[in-house]
């Protein structure tokens, strides 16, 4: 009786915000082609002008990558959501990286993910840059990207998602 009351509103629109401060690029310009080529999903791609990295969305923590170079997230409405700071910063093994959160935590929108020193990840990979996709888009029905450069993480909205 009760599980009718507290189910997660699958497919409901949600608001994606900036994970992190910065200048919003298209995803085809990130120079990977695993991600300008959408291999991985669709979103959106930032430049990052601070190494404070948040949740986009309320949701849960379902994977927190040992290397704390990314964090998926499985938002309340169904989306699954990785946000991956910097470009091949896998080969960082974590140096540069403090992760806050663990696989199996909820999130609220803003709360702390990972703190990044960017001058670290920009020496040592081949860019800052900070992908945002939505792994699951067999299950999306629609995604609309805004149309903003400059923005705030936490405070910006970047991606509407059904």
């Amino acid at each position: 009786m009760f599980g009718k009351l507290f189910k997660k509103k699958e497919n409901q629109e949600i608001e994606l915000f900036a994970p992190v401060d910065g200048e919003v690029i298209p995803l085809e310009e990130v120079p990977d082609p695993v991600f300008a080529e959408k291999m991985m999903g669709d979103g959106i791609a930032i430049k990052p002008s601070s190494g404070k990295v948040v949740s986009p969305v309320d949701g849960d923590i379902v994977q927190a990558f040992p290397t704390k170079h990314a964090v998926g997230i499985k938002a309340d409405n169904g989306a699954e959501i990785l946000i991956h700071i910097g470009l091949e910063t896998v080969a960082l093994n974590g140096e540069g990286f403090t992760i806050h959160v663990k696989e199996g935590d909820k999130v609220k929108k803003g709360d702390a993910l990972v703190d990044v020193d960017l001058a670290i990840v920009g020496e040592k990979a081949v860019s800052t840059v900070t992908p945002m996709l939505i792994t699951n888009m067999s299950d999306i029905e629609a995604l609309n990207k805004q149309d903003v450069k400059q923005v705030q993480a936490g405070e910006d909205v970047v991606i509407t998602v059904k």
